[in-house]
């Protein structure tokens, strides 16, 4: 029982009486700079490796470009934002795009079932814009103080060093919110049969912000014009027995061949506002906004045109970070993207260095260089500033050195008031009705891999955990949760006796779910096209 274990603490010594929210200013207000459980909690994860990514270590990556079209949806993109890299037809703005898989080792095999990362760095005519996400739309989690925990069950055993379907399972089944994200990963759409056959996406919610400072809720979207594919388990099993960097291989010679991949840059547009209308919140990055209501708007393109001159320098060099916005692009209160603005940048600083940013795979473009007061520090190698300028490291001075850039006609403000305290999300505890719906989608192929690879992991369970995830998946659906049951050998009766979770309310069980895409990639050689996929309108 939990009252008879040792109490967990921080590394000082102090209980932890909530480790499953950051502090925030309300239950949907923006987290606090003094969350110190948070804070030594994520800085300690950043830094648990060296020198290779904790996590996306396995990845490649391409040069190429991203061109707007001019409008969203037929309106002007001036309407909704105010940042140039958005706005200006015909200007072609250089990027630099990273692949990834989330856990394994650099080397390991790109056939991995697990998300796949869409990093890319925009080098605008006003600094770095760092859009750093995943191919699928959702997550597993909703709050940022769990992801240290999330890695540490997904990640090899601490005494097997092998991944261990039951910590994996144990984790999801205390968080019914990661429902939604298993049923897209363990079906085919965890195996990508390319990167240049995958769907992007930025995940959390961020807000466009327009010249008269008025905001809208944004989810940043990439598909792909080469459509999308995917791979089952035995079709990724027999490439892995004969390439593992078989991505990787694809993406270089495409471009060698000059078959420059290339993705519909869309937008999913919502008003600023808490939308009580919904039944999720907009700023769960666990759940999808159904397509119908919140189409998919073309608003430029991305084309990859140009492999890397040397893998390290850019490549592995290449750091990213939520937090690198630029003027007419803003944060959400999303607590996801709060927690991961502070961790990318932080593990970047340790993975690579405090100048990370002087590299020239990181730099801004120039005309847009920086010019800051920050000085020394491992690995300078240049001082920003000329002449005079390099006296005076402070600011403001009568003598020269940098000014403070002019303020917009209209800031964004955003009002916020609330109690400080711990909070989890209360508008939609019930995590089950989009995965559900997800399940009701797949094509029966797609269905019948989804419920091997669960079944199959959940033999290899202790018998609470197989109880537990039958009995989430039922309420999810009750052909899921019975067929998973089945090739698991799991007594369904027996899982649906359970209670529900304590501190959860119990589940609407089959309760209807949004609307998407259709989501059906074919199996054969030929991918459906990006229009099927997208759902645009």
């Amino acid at each position: 029982m939990n009252e008879q274990r040792p109490i967990l603490t921080t590394r000082q010594g102090h209980p932890v009486r909530d480790n499953q929210s950051l502090r925030s200013v309300g239950e949907r207000g923006p987290a606090t700079l003094e969350n110190y459980q948070f804070i030594e909690k994520i800085t300690h994860f950043d830094r648990e490796r060296i020198p290779e990514r904790v996590v996306h270590a396995r990845g490649t990556g391409a040069h190429g470009y991203f061109e707007p079209y001019g409008s969203i949806g037929g309106e002007p993109v001036s309407k909704y934002t105010r940042a140039r890299v958005l706005n200006e037809l015909g200007v072609q703005t250089p990027i630099f795009v990273r692949f990834s898989t989330v856990i394994g080792a650099k080397e390991s095999p790109e056939t991995a079932r697990d998300p796949r990362g869409f990093a890319i760095k925009f080098k605008t005519v006003d600094g770095n814009w760092d859009l750093v996400g995943n191919n699928l739309k959702v997550f597993f989690i909703r709050d940022a103080i769990k992801f240290p925990d999330m890695i540490h069950a997904f990640k090899p055993d601490p005494v097997t060093n092998q991944q261990e379907p039951w910590r994996f399972y144990d984790f999801i089944c205390s968080h019914p919110e990661a429902l939604h994200m298993i049923t897209w990963v363990k079906s085919p759409w965890g195996i990508p049969a390319s990167y240049r056959e995958m769907e992007g996406s930025g995940v959390n919610t961020y807000k466009l912000v327009n010249d008269q400072g008025v905001a809208h809720l944004v989810k940043f979207h990439f598909q792909p014009k080469q459509g999308v594919r995917n791979l089952t388990a035995s079709q990724a099993a027999e490439i892995q027995a004969i390439d593992t960097s078989h991505a990787t291989r694809d993406l270089y010679e495409a471009i060698e061949r000059g078959e420059f991949p290339e993705w519909e840059f869309c937008v999913q547009i919502m008003s600023d506002g808490e939308h009580p209308e919904l039944d999720f919140d907009p700023l769960d990055d666990t759940k999808r906004w159904p397509e119908d209501q919140f189409p998919l708007l073309p608003l430029g393109r991305i084309v990859l045109n140009k492999n890397p001159d040397n893998v390290f320098a850019e490549t592995e060099q290449a750091a990213f970070g939520t937090g690198v916005l630029v003027d007419g692009i803003d944060f959400s209160d999303d607590k996801m993207l709060q927690g991961r603005t502070l961790s990318y940048s932080d593990t970047q600083r340790y993975r690579v260095g405090p100048n990370y940013l002087q590299l020239p795979i990181n730099q801004p473009q120039e005309g847009a260089a920086a010019r800051t007061n920050q000085r020394d520090g491992q690995m300078t190698y240049y001082v920003d500033g000329r002449g005079q300028d390099k006296h005076i490291n402070y600011e403001p001075s009568l003598m020269g050195g940098y000014s403070e850039a002019p303020k917009p006609d209209k800031e964004y403000n955003q009002y916020v008031e609330g109690h400080l305290g711990r909070y989890q999300t209360t508008r939609t505890m019930d995590d089950y009705a989009q995965a559900g719906a997800r399940y009701r989608t797949f094509e029966d192929w797609e269905r019948d891999d989804l419920v091997a690879n669960v079944g199959g992991d959940l033999k290899k369970c202790p018998a609470p955990i197989q109880l537990r995830m039958v009995w989430h998946l039922w309420h999810c659906d009750e052909d899921y949760g019975r067929r998973v049951a089945e090739v698991a050998g799991i007594d369904l009766e027996q899982a649906k006796a359970l209670p529900p979770l304590p501190g959860k309310p119990a589940p609407h069980q089959n309760r209807p779910g949004p609307t998407y895409s259709s989501g059906k990639p074919e199996q054969g050689d030929e991918p459906s096209t990006s229009e099927e996929m997208a759902g645009a309108k």
